[in-house]
């Protein structure tokens, strides 16, 4: 879609592929394939969102250099929100729910030049909370 403004061509684009997790719980870094979709958009600056359409699954962005940073962040999600036997949803997947919650389903990134702006050591992250699972990744990139 094209709307005309005073400063040039505004555009908006949407995108997807899809992540394949291998266990119950993990953090897998999607930052090339949403950069893949910000290159493929043609947008040079503007923003781009991220949006997991799942509820047991989220998205974040966080720190991608070390390992043990997701680990670290899933043990604090898991004090948070651990598996109870109170729970009452009958699939058996209420914490998941619960984390998906608690990070949230979309996130939204500056595009400038052509590329998404991140820190030195920021990734975008997928986090499964209830896989393994096929899981749909959008990505939304406006601007100009």
């Amino acid at each position: 879609m094209y709307i005309s403004s005073k400063r040039g061509v505004k555009m908006t684009k949407l995108s997807g592929f899809n992540v394949r997790s291998s266990r119950q719980t993990e953090w897998i870094d999607i930052t090339a394939g949403v950069q893949q979709a910000v290159a493929d958009s043609g947008i040079a600056e503007g923003i781009c969102v991220v949006f997991v359409p799942h509820t047991t699954a989220a998205v974040t962005v966080n720190e991608n250099a070390d390992p043990d940073v997701p680990r670290d962040v899933d043990y604090a999600l898991n004090m948070i929100s651990p598996d109870r036997v109170e729970f009452r949803h009958g699939e058996g997947n209420s914490a998941a729910h619960a984390k998906t919650s608690l990070v949230g389903p979309s996130i939204t990134l500056i595009v400038t030049g052509g590329r998404l702006l991140l820190g030195t050591w920021q990734g975008i992250w997928f986090n499964e909370y209830d896989g393994p699972r096929t899981r749909k990744v959008h990505v939304r990139v406006m601007g100009e």
